[in-house]
């Protein structure tokens, strides 16, 4: 699989083709009916100069269809792809190939971004892998699904072709496998993230027990340290003479003692679990 690097994003995200160049003089999404095409002149007044949305005219037994190419990264304007149905039944096409057969290519090229990306989504184990598939899924799907509502259009404009049929038919088809992967990379996103969530909790429940006994300790050895650091061992208090280990004693019980009233007081009521 290509990687492609999305400048907005500013990161690399799987994709069948190259991201697009922007530096590029001409305007990939203005639209224009090829001259040669023997169309009626309600079509070329129709159009403006993009492609603007999908859409099907109908004319005197004409049909045009105007799709768009499959989205790509980084790309905010839509490249077009416009097909032509005679009264006779000959189609035409701004695509590779010839008949009805540069329509099937088109929407192959459909149907290879969403194996892709379905490759993508299955070997994804975090949430910007999920992230990325869903910044390239979403536009995709739109795009799809409008066209299968194009093609919807135009079978009903033109009833006695069964090719509309089929290739309408196809198009739901990607249109449901490009719903079915967006929620797909939906349900794994919300799952990483909780997962993520519940990690953290965790930790920080292991973190403020771990620092809720590093607390009782220290309140429990304050008051000897304490007492330790005022007195010394060196400190002349009058116990000096008397018999050992009496002031050791009596310092150390006195200590406890009060460590244990701290830690009485900074342990929460219930206890720490």
């Amino acid at each position: 699989m290509t990687v492609n690097y999305d400048g907005r994003m500013g990161r690399r995200i799987p994709h069948a083709k190259s991201a697009p160049d922007f530096s590029r003089s001409h305007d990939v999404s203005k639209v224009t009916i090829p001259s040669v095409w023997d169309v009626p002149p309600e079509f070329r007044a129709r159009l403006g100069e993009r492609v603007g949305r999908q859409r099907a005219m109908y004319h005197a037994g004409h049909l045009l269809v105007v799709l768009h190419q499959p989205p790509r990264p980084g790309e905010d304007l839509r490249r077009p792809a416009m097909f032509w149905r005679d009264p006779q039944g000959n189609w035409l096409s701004t695509e590779a190939g010839s008949g009805l057969g540069s329509f099937q290519k088109f929407l192959d090229q459909y149907e290879v971004e969403i194996d892709q990306l379905e490759s993508a989504e299955t070997a994804a184990s975090g949430s910007e892998e999920y992230f990325q598939v869903l910044d390239v899924i979403a536009p995709l799907q739109r795009s799809i699904r409008n066209c299968h509502a194009v093609l919807q259009e135009s079978r009903r404009l033109v009833e006695a072709d069964r090719n509309l049929i089929n290739l309408r038919d196809r198009a739901y088809d990607l249109e449901r496998r490009a719903e079915l992967l967006y929620s797909a990379a939906t349900n794994g996103l919300e799952f990483a993230v909780a997962r993520r969530a519940e990690e953290q909790t965790a930790a920080a429940q292991r973190m403020a027990v771990a620092s809720h006994r590093l607390n009782l300790l220290a309140a429990f050895f304050f008051p000897i340290a304490t007492l330790s650091a005022v007195f010394g061992v060196n400190l002349k208090f009058g116990w000096e003479e008397a018999p050992a280990p009496v002031p050791f004693l009596v310092v150390m019980a006195v200590g406890l003692v009060m460590g244990a009233g701290l830690a009485m007081f900074v342990v929460p009521r219930g206890g720490a679990k």
